[in-house]
């Protein structure tokens, strides 16, 4: 399978996608919690919230797992609530210290392999979980994880900062598989020894510090073109991604459309924006821990996120009118 489907048919597909539309409370939700809090310098909008901690920041996120993954295959669900945190952590530079659990249970069977998911997941990644809370009597069985992580205070990878001029920049671990329990899920975790995965997520700690990159995300349930989309609203900006330039599987070998694999969650997958004289050396980086990385657009003022293949240009995203989290631009602050 090419990426030949027609431009205007992946924009619809990504714009409708439930991944995506499931965002569109954020904005209105986060309005209850404004409040002067002198050493949050960052909060929604971004994949952790920066806490000022003398000269270092402290990251703080959480995640829950969408119910449909849970009843699809409650192992892979366990071991996503953990990836999906530490995901978090490493898209801000940060390097993930711990994480707390809320643990709902309605099936003894179900308990057992969700905590059996959580436990590769902390082993593999070196990252422990050291404490929760437990609900053993509910009628359904959910699982949410809070993470902890820190970085260098002046090396923060923020959402909100991307400018025009700055070259967007894709990177995915491509050696995988679609998950068989979850077929908008890619797998390229689970069979990667710890080392692997672990140089991975430090990576982007390098590129922090390093001062390589201006804005970043990890590449979450709204897929490459929606997380990007969440980092370009917040950050008051828009882009053109041209679509042939994007990292991809071989999508005929995994039974997959072009259109679906832009909607899928990677098992290791970033997008970042950095300086036009810097894009060479943060691909670079990427590619020496195995992921895939390509320059695959330019950010600009238009608010606007747009598509370009072979049959023309199409806007994915207006920022303006209707966005995805509906979040103003910049409701973060930088130190």
């Amino acid at each position: 399978m090419e990426r030949s489907q027609p431009t205007a048919l992946i924009a619809d597909r990504i714009r409708e996608y439930e991944g995506v539309r499931r965002k569109h409370a954020i904005g209105e939700l986060v309005q209850a919690f404004s409040m002067d809090a002198p050493d949050v310098l960052a909060d929604f909008g971004e994949d952790a919230a920066v806490i000022r901690h003398g000269d270092q920041a402290l990251l703080l996120a959480a995640d829950g797992i969408w119910s449909r993954l849970m009843e699809a295959d409650p192992y892979w669900a366990g071991y996503c609530a953990v990836l999906v945190n530490i995901h978090d952590i490493a898209a801000m530079g940060g390097r993930p210290l711990a994480m707390v659990d809320i643990f709902s249970i309605a099936d003894k069977a179900i308990c057992d392999l969700v905590l059996a998911g959580m436990r590769e997941a902390s082993l593999q990644f070196g990252v422990p979980i050291v404490g929760g809370h437990l609900h053993p009597d509910t009628p359904y069985s959910v699982i949410d994880v809070a993470i902890l992580g820190a970085a260098r205070l002046d090396a923060v990878i923020y959402s909100h900062t991307a400018t025009a001029g700055d070259r967007v920049i894709a990177a995915v671990d491509l050696d995988g598989r679609v998950h068989p329990s979850c077929i908008l899920n890619w797998d390229s975790v689970t069979m990667k020894p710890a080392a692997v995965v672990r140089a991975q997520v430090a990576c982007l700690q390098e590129l922090a510090e390093a001062g390589l990159v201006t804005a970043g995300k990890d590449i979450s349930n709204p897929g490459l073109i929606g997380s990007l989309g969440m980092l370009l609203e917040v950050s008051g900006c828009g882009a053109v991604v041209a679509v042939d330039r994007i990292p991809t599987p071989d999508l005929e070998v995994n039974g997959i459309t072009f259109d679906h694999w832009l909607r899928m969650y990677p098992g290791m997958g970033f997008v970042l924006t950095v300086r036009p004289e810097n894009a060479d050396e943060v691909c670079r980086r990427f590619e020496a821990v195995g992921m895939a990385a390509a320059e695959i657009g330019e950010v600009d003022g238009s608010r606007r996120l747009s598509i370009a293949g072979s049959d023309g240009e199409v806007t994915v995203f207006d920022f303006a009118g209707d966005g995805i989290t509906r979040l103003a631009p910049c409701r973060g602050g930088n130190p």
